[in-house]
């Protein structure tokens, strides 16, 4: 009796076929594709470590540029003539587009190939960015630009993950999610210092020359070494699902977004909430009709997937809502320039780079839900280390909170990332990875909005009682902003002018605490919840994983001749 599991290549298999013409054929197809798709599974294995870099690459070009453009602002509003408006939507462009499309962009890749939709959105990247670069010369067009290069990131970031995903196998990937979720903390928090850099020595066009390379190298790298996946069931998109979710989460990211400046009990604000809560559940009702869901919200009764979600979303409420108010009090505050702003806060970069890989190896020892809860403790402590911090105070007490809150952060990333990522089929990774992203994009957009808002009405409250012996013009302006009222006190001057900017950064020292120390009860809750709601270890097992991958196809084609032939 032959032995199929001997066979050594499928010339053999093809022998045995035509010495066997009434053999088992069925068990020779099967081992046709199996001895296949083990050939390219050992290729893709040998080379993880190769593609894991080229997808971080990509994926540091989606957050570097989610930050890069802040510290460019004033540079824009000076040589394009753009409007206080015009400059939040060259910020808001890209979050808004990015947010909106994560689940279409993650469904098409299942659908189609992550692979090649990670390269499509590389080259629209590259050629915004040429683009913006050369060739804009108005706030419009850098809006517009800003607003196509969101759509390019959302193809890019869920691809990333769940290449990943299909690449490493169950025991590697924690430790491969581990480092992707660093690159993901490096780069939000490098981008102020690149951008700073380039400016400090080139016009503003390099914040956008500067992608061009990159996009580049990732592209001849990956077109060498990224396989081809996708779901290897091949459902169709839904079209209704996709438009759905885009509509529902450009309404709410907006509602977010604008909240701080029209209010949040304003009329406009209550009324886009309104539209995205409705248009949301229509599109969870729909998710649940669906027969191929763009998001199997049953999902979400797996702690795994829902309570992962809810930790991800949380850290980067606190990531972005820290980032933004710590930026503005080095520069207003401790009067630092945004480059050397930036530049003191590198130590953030530097440990998440280290805490989110050695996640990996705590949750070997102490498991996820004691890592990922711990690390949610420990962002509550650097923020409340933060939240002491005073307008005289020393450099040192700053990182000591910097370096705790980001000590936290990069513990809790990456557990939680890769529970989420188990709980979901291979086959469907991409959507898995845009609840990843979208949890992550809500979660910083809800930082800056609520703790932007906390602070901005604490201070107006506050320096409002202080200013009640000066002219109404000049308190007035005070109240508006901090930069405003110190740019009052400058040019006023003298006694009156120090009492307008003591009184100005006073008020705003206490809706800087008093933010900070909300932000320490939202993110202890948080800490309680996964406790008491993650399971210690990833369980890769009650889903169907089928990784699906499509490189090879001439092998498949002789494959299917052979198998012909049977």
């Amino acid at each position: 009796m032959i032995m199929y599991a001997e066979m050594k290549s499928l010339t053999e298999m093809k022998s045995l076929i035509i010495k066997r013409p009434g053999g088992d054929v069925e068990f020779i197809k099967k081992a046709i594709l199996s001895k296949r798709k083990s050939y390219k599974s050992e290729e893709i294995h040998a080379r993880r470590w190769w593609i894991l870099a080229v997808l971080c690459l990509a994926l540091m070009i989606v957050m570097i540029d989610n930050t890069v453009l802040n510290v460019a602002l004033p540079t824009l509003s000076r040589e394009l003539k753009a409007s206080s408006s015009h400059l939040q939507w060259m910020v808001d462009a890209y979050s808004l587009i990015f947010a909106g499309l994560l689940f279409t962009m993650g469904a098409i890749g299942d659908r189609y190939g992550r692979k090649g939709i990670l390269q499509v959105g590389l080259v629209v990247f590259g050629l915004t960015s040429a683009y913006t670069a050369f060739m804009a010369d108005s706030a419009i067009a850098v809006i517009v630009a800003r607003g196509v290069m969101g759509l390019s990131a959302a193809m890019i970031m869920p691809a990333t993950l769940s290449i990943l995903t299909n690449v490493f196998p169950p025991k590697e990937r924690a430790k491969a999610v581990g480092i992707w979720a660093g690159v993901v903390g490096v780069g939000v928090a490098i981008g102020p210092v690149l951008g700073g850099y380039l400016l400090n020595h080139f016009s503003w066009h390099s914040v956008f020359t500067i992608n061009i390379p990159i996009v580049i190298v990732c592209l001849l790298v990956a077109g060498m070494l990224v396989p081809r996946t996708a779901d290897p069931s091949h459902a169709n998109i839904d079209l209704f699902g996709g438009v759905l979710s885009t509509v529902g989460l450009v309404a709410l990211v907006y509602a977010i977004i604008e909240a701080p400046h029209n209010g949040w009990l304003s009329g406009e604000t209550l009324l886009v909430a309104a539209v995205s809560v409705v248009i949301l559940s229509v599109f969870i009702w729909w998710q649940l009709r669906a027969e191929h869901p763009m998001l199997d919200v049953r999902l979400f009764k797996n702690r795994s997937f829902g309570i992962s979600s809810l930790t991800l979303g949380l850290v980067f409420f606190a990531m972005f809502g820290i980032f933004f108010s710590f930026s503005l009090f080095l520069q207003l505050i401790r009067g630092y320039s945004p480059l050397d702003s930036a530049i003191r806060m590198l130590p953030i970069a530097g440990v998440l780079a280290f805490a989110a890989p050695m996640s990996t190896v705590l949750t070997k020892k102490f498991g996820k839900r004691k890592i990922v809860s711990g690390g949610l403790l420990t962002v509550a402590l650097g923020v409340f280390i933060l939240s002491t911090v005073g307008i005289a105070s020393s450099y040192m007490h700053l990182v000591a909170g910097m370096v705790t809150m980001a000590l936290g952060m990069g513990l809790a990333m990456s557990p939680t990332t890769d529970l989420l990522m188990s709980s979901v089929p291979k086959a469907r990774a991409g959507m898995g990875s845009a609840m990843n992203d979208t949890a992550r994009e809500l979660g910083g957009a809800l930082g800056v909005a609520v703790l932007g808002s906390l602070l901005a009405s604490q201070y107006a409250s506050k320096i409002s009682g202080s200013l009640s012996n000066l002219p109404d013009t000049v308190r007035d302006t005070a109240e508006k902003s901090l930069a405003g009222a110190l740019a009052m006190g400058q040019q006023i001057g003298g006694a009156t002018g120090s009492q307008v900017v003591t009184a100005a950064q006073n008020a705003w020292m206490s809706g800087f605490h008093r933010s900070l120390l909300i932000g320490v009860v939202i993110i202890a809750s948080a800490a309680v919840v996964a406790f008491w709601g993650l399971p210690d270890v990833a369980d890769d097992h009650h889903v169907h994983q089928v990784g699906g991958f499509e490189d090879g196809k001439e092998d498949k084609k002789s494959s299917k001749k052979l198998i012909a032939k049977a």
